[in-house]
């Protein structure tokens, strides 16, 4: 028999980060009840902890407490210009280890448990759109990190229900400006006359969070479990034609500087994705223009 809403629970591990923030105020709004770990308590939950990934023990007996339905693990260490290689390994490898321990020795029975991974694990790839076969080729200690944490989690495909998610960029309102493509909207909500940036012969994969939020959700009550499944919109979308779009919305342009510092020897040049194994599994799902995305960004930082 299916899960009502009402008996629905989902543990969302990173749920204070801007993806969490977004699935959990979605996942309220859809009959859901929200556990966080991680951060700041928000608003939606009903129970939080912000305890180490790494204290089993801890996480064990909390989970025991909280009875999860649903699982989906985002908590990592997500910016790839860290110089402390370690950490990564620590938290998105061991951590993700100690949950999945954590989960075993509660004891509760989960419906689903969906891992993030990142579309960083394939590198520059030799051929687009990239698919869930295409080779990886990490080219930085996050992305390898997010690999060796694949390899990891596939001992418990026969244990667990588990689903790997790999999402490529995507950007909305509340992202950090650690991500350049808030730092671009950012500074034409500002009005700034300069702006510094890395690499500008760059192309993504970028899609909104309202899109990535709804392909969680369809994925949590989906059937499939031992997967790996690209979470993508398709489409590449350069930087520079992410400045044009600001110069229309903002109505002005500022001077583009190329600044050594963010400039990455081992910058991945174009990453674009096939969604069609996750439209297979969830059915379509609308991606939001590149327009309406970045012009929502544009006026809630423009109200701050």
């Amino acid at each position: 028999m299916a899960l009502q809403s009402k008996d629905r629970t989902v543990l969302i591990t990173g749920l204070s980060g801007f993806t969490g923030k977004h699935l959990a105020q979605s996942l309220t709004k859809a009959g859901w009840r929200v556990a966080g770990l991680g951060g700041e308590r928000l608003a939606c939950e009903f129970d939080h902890l912000d305890a180490d990934l790494n204290d089993t023990a801890r996480l064990s007996g909390w989970i025991k407490q909280v009875q999860p339905t649903h699982v989906i693990h985002l908590a990592a260490l997500a910016h790839v210009t860290s110089s402390d290689a370690l950490s990564y390994y620590r938290v998105n490898v061991l951590g993700t280890e100690s949950l999945l321990n954590a989960i075993k020795e509660a004891e509760v029975v989960v419906e689903k448990i969906i891992i993030a991974s990142s579309a960083n694990i394939y590198g520059n790839a030799i051929s687009s759109p990239i698919s869930e076969s295409s080779e990886p080729q990490p080219v930085n200690h996050y992305a390898l990190s997010k690999l060796t944490m694949e390899a990891l989690v596939r001992k418990w495909f026969s244990r667990m229900p588990i689903l790997v998610v790999r999402p490529f960029n995507y950007t909305g309102p509340g992202q950090s400006e650690s991500f350049v493509f808030s730092k671009i909207v950012g500074a034409f909500a500002r009005g700034e006359k300069e702006l510094r940036l890395g690499n500008l012969d760059v192309s993504r994969d970028l899609s909104d969070v309202g899109f990535v939020v709804e392909a969680y959700s369809r994925l949590l009550t989906s059937n499939q479990r031992g997967e790996f499944i690209n979470i993508c919109s398709g489409r590449s979308i350069s930087l520079l034609s992410v400045i044009d779009e600001m110069e229309q919305i903002a109505g002005y342009r500022p001077t583009i500087t190329v600044d050594p510092a963010f400039v990455r020897d081992d910058e991945v040049k174009e990453l674009y994705g096939s969604p069609a194994k996750l439209f297979d599994v969830v059915g379509e799902i609308n991606v939001p223009s590149l327009h309406d995305t970045l012009l929502s960004m544009y006026q809630q930082k423009a109200r701050v």
